[in-house]
């Protein structure tokens, strides 16, 4: 089942901000994330706030539509509130689950209410996720015709025992066919991959990092599996049904999504992502890396609005008892505090390409950077101008390479 919400403090049942929130609040942007916790099976290593048809328990897949629409509102009451200026969203992007499980109209019509309320900014990245089995050519056109101008779809793997390992549904063969059909559509192509499936050699990796160049998309993601507790697949792998995911195998196999990559025209500009230029970088998760604002709409979603970050109840049917009953759907939040802001900020800007300034961190961190370009996981070129950026192995060693950044 999904993972448990963080503990923090109790969220007010108005959802209402504390004055911190406006300080700063002109030079961030804001975006909206929907999230629709609908999918038509459970993958076996998923642990995002997802629910198959007979999980729901009293929530209805043709009420959700309605509900986010009034979270959305909501949202708009409580930033005017706040005191907040007027920022259009910069980004919307709708995640799962399989946002494309609603039909296109309840999309469009959640898109809308964002448009009408919060504002959306010209040249705004609108984004649904897809996966290559829930949509046609004529739901792609109709997606484009209401706002959206980027899909981003689960591709995971070109090779169907890999597929078949991580119980994805759809045909390796309608790859080529969803992503024609977008480009016709005017929309802008992203494919997902994940590497490091029990059983899947670093060929079978290089068949789907091919596959997925050959068509050409705007934008690739190139996860590592990992293996979260709960799921179908770690009781998989702890019956000995299937074998762990190898540390060693799954290095190799980045360095060989960095190779093909780079070689066909990509460009990393953070630790999982590359894109054939700037303009298709992901907006929306480049302001997740740099602390911007924005509101997660839907069921378990979470929200950061001036250092304040917050998440709504897991359940489809708590939330829209709550939304019913006219409340706040949060669950819990937490005001960071100074120290935590800084913390988080090398945590997520070190993992970009552009890096982030020395100048960021403690006495203590600066002194490391001498070692970590030594070993090198630290780009000393960079750092000499006065830029912490990870090379291709410390992209491999992120996590470590924060910690001796920011020592206790």
């Amino acid at each position: 089942m999904p993972s448990a919400l963080p503990i923090a403090d109790p969220a007010p049942d108005d959802g209402l901000l504390p004055a911190s929130v406006v300080a700063g609040a002109e030079e961030r942007r804001l975006g909206v994330y929907l999230h629709v916790p609908f999918c038509r099976v459970r993958c076996g290593y998923c642990d995002f706030n997802t629910y198959t048809g007979d999980e729901l328990r009293g929530a209805k897949r043709t009420d959700f539509a309605g509900q986010a629409i009034a979270e959305v509102h909501l949202a708009d009451r409580v930033l005017a509130s706040a005191g907040l200026p007027r920022r259009p969203a910069s980004t919307v992007f709708f995640g799962g689950g399989t946002p494309t499980m609603l039909p296109v109209s309840d999309l469009a019509a959640m898109l809308a209410a964002v448009r009408d309320t919060v504002g959306i900014a010209a040249g705004a990245e609108v984004t649904t996720e897809a996966n290559p089995d829930s949509v046609d050519a004529a739901d792609l056109a109709a997606l484009a015709g209401a706002g959206f101008t980027r899909v981003s779809f689960g591709m995971q793997s070109a090779v169907p025992h890999v597929l078949a390992t991580l119980d994805r549904t759809h045909d390796p063969a309608r790859i080529p066919l969803v992503v024609r059909w977008a480009r016709e559509a005017g929309l802008q192509v992203s494919l997902d991959l994940i590497y490091g499936t029990p059983g899947e050699s670093l060929a079978d990796w290089r068949t789907s990092l091919e596959a997925a160049i050959a068509e050409r998309p705007d934008h690739v993601s190139a996860y590592a599996l990992i293996v979260e507790d709960g799921t179908a697949l770690a009781r998989r792998i702890r019956s000995g049904a299937l074998p762990a995911p190898d540390d060693d195998l799954q290095a190799e196999q980045y360095d060989l999504a960095d190779e093909l990559l780079e070689a066909a025209g990509y460009r990393w500009y953070e630790v999982s992502n590359w894109a054939t230029s700037a303009d298709h970088r992901s907006r929306h998760n480049l302001a997740y890396w740099t602390g911007e604002d924005w509101w997660g709409i839907g069921p378990g979603a979470h929200s950061h609005v001036g250092g304040v970050r917050w998440w709504n109840v897991k359940h489809p049917a708590a939330y829209g008892s709550r939304i019913a009953a006219g409340l706040s759907p949060a669950a819990g939040r937490e005001v960071l505090d100074e120290e935590s802001r800084a913390l988080e900020r090398v945590l997520l800007e070190s993992r970009l390409a552009d890096g982030m300034p020395v100048s960021r961190l403690g006495s203590s961190g600066r002194g490391e950077v001498a070692g970590l370009i030594a070993d090198g996981l630290i780009d000393g070129r960079a750092a000499l101008a006065g830029r912490v950026v990870l090379t291709r192995p410390g992209r491999l060693l992120a996590d470590a390479v924060v910690r001796r950044l920011t020592p206790a």
